[in-house]
């Protein structure tokens, strides 16, 4: 997450960042200044990321850094991670790819698939030749993974997959998707899903179009359509039937990702909203206007250091293994509101360059919107909330 005001962090912060971690970011930046800066207007342009950048950022150990030695991966931690998703916020891109990829996709294989899948997939997903998916979203069922559609039918060495996905980050880039589906014969719904591995190019399994959106252009969305879609059965992911606890399990993870991402997006707003104030804010400094403003600033960057630091301490405890659920639906929910408090306010504060795509937080202001659908609606993670509350 992008600071404020620069400087070292001290024994006594929540998070340690050792010498081995400031070189890698030291890293990061070189790459972010070299390869990402000069390039990030073209992706929102073309509306799609380049796909040669993944190989370049698994060249450089950038991608799946908790993944290990063993399978291609650096033997980093969680903090890794964090590193990446500050550095990209850094170039005004909040678009899921390479960390919905490294930190939301790639884990699901790394703690569920048998070692032969791991050693088959996870040094291509390291690499960069391999670009991973999640597919449970479907037209019908998005929240509710319980409600899914998509079948599954295990026939002796074959599972046979029908249904339809949508809104699927990397759709159109994945050469591999993880894939709920449940078995239409099983009446529990919660024990009935379970997730496969699909390769693209598997006959049966088309992708369809690249979805025009409201924000995160450069992240190609799409639907998913599988048409007895025919897998071998070793594809599929831990026991048969697990597939609901496998997801609540790495939701957490996503939900944590996807807040990590809303905080660094509202530092990056509220950074150059600074910026603007300092450099245009002479001609009004006498009257209220610049007071007015002066407030506004001060008020959205206490609500930015709450958040910051909640969320410290949050990364901690799940580093430190805590069951942190009812924190992570309440980071979640909170800082998704927050930033988007932050970006209306900020905006106001351009004026009439607040109308223009030059403007350096419109794009920020309209990809920050999916902060609250994405990854559980924030009413979901009220609902989870209050279940743990037992209210």
């Amino acid at each position: 997450m992008v600071i404020l005001v620069r400087r070292e962090k001290s024994e006594m912060e929540t998070l340690h960042y050792t010498d081995e971690h400031k070189k890698f970011r030291q890293k990061v930046k070189t790459f972010m200044e070299n390869e990402i800066f000069p390039t990030v207007d073209m992706w929102e342009k073309n509306r799609i990321m380049p796909r040669n950048l993944w190989k370049r950022m698994g060249e450089e150990g950038f991608l799946c850094t908790n993944i290990s030695s063993e399978y291609g991966g650096i033997d980093g931690d969680f903090l890794h991670s964090i590193i990446m998703i500050e550095e990209f916020s850094r170039a005004n891109h909040t678009e899921q790819g390479p960390s919905g990829h490294s930190d939301i996709v790639v884990p699901y294989i790394d703690y569920f698939a048998s070692d032969e899948l791991k050693k088959k997939y996870l040094p291509g997903c390291v690499s960069g030749d391999i670009i991973t998916a999640l597919a449970m979203t479907e037209p019908d069922a998005g929240s509710d993974v319980a409600g899914i559609k998509t079948s599954a039918v295990e026939n002796g060495d074959e599972t046979v997959i029908n249904g339809t996905k949508i809104f699927i980050s990397s759709g159109i880039h994945c050469d591999l998707v993880v894939l709920a589906a449940k078995d239409p014969l099983v009446e529990n719904p919660y024990e009935s899903v379970s997730l496969y591995l699909v390769e693209a190019g598997t006959p049966g399994f088309d992708k369809g179009r690249k979805l025009e959106k409201m924000g995160m252009n450069s992240g190609d969305t799409a639907e998913l359509f599988f048409s007895n879609c025919t897998i071998p059965i070793s594809n599929r992911l831990g026991q048969k039937g697990k597939g609901f606890n496998m997801l609540m399990h790495n939701l957490q993870q996503e939900r944590l990702v996807l807040t990590i991402n809303a905080l660094c997006a509202a530092e990056y707003i509220l950074q150059n909203t600074f910026e603007h104030y300092k450099k245009n804010a002479a001609s009004a400094r006498s009257g209220s206007k610049s007071q007015i403003q002066q407030f506004a600033l001060v008020e959205m960057a206490t609500e930015v250091k709450l958040g910051k630091t909640f969320l410290e301490k949050l990364i901690f405890d799940v580093m430190e293994g805590n069951n942190v659920i009812i924190e992570i639906s309440m980071a979640k929910y909170w800082i998704a509101e927050m930033v988007r408090r932050v970006a209306d306010r900020c905006l106001e504060l351009f004026d009439d360059l607040a109308m223009l795509k030059k403007c350096p937080v419109e794009r920020s202001w309209r990809d920050i919107r999916v902060f609250s659908i994405i990854g559980g609606t924030n009413e979901i993670m009220k609902n989870i909330i209050a279940k743990y509350m037992k209210l």
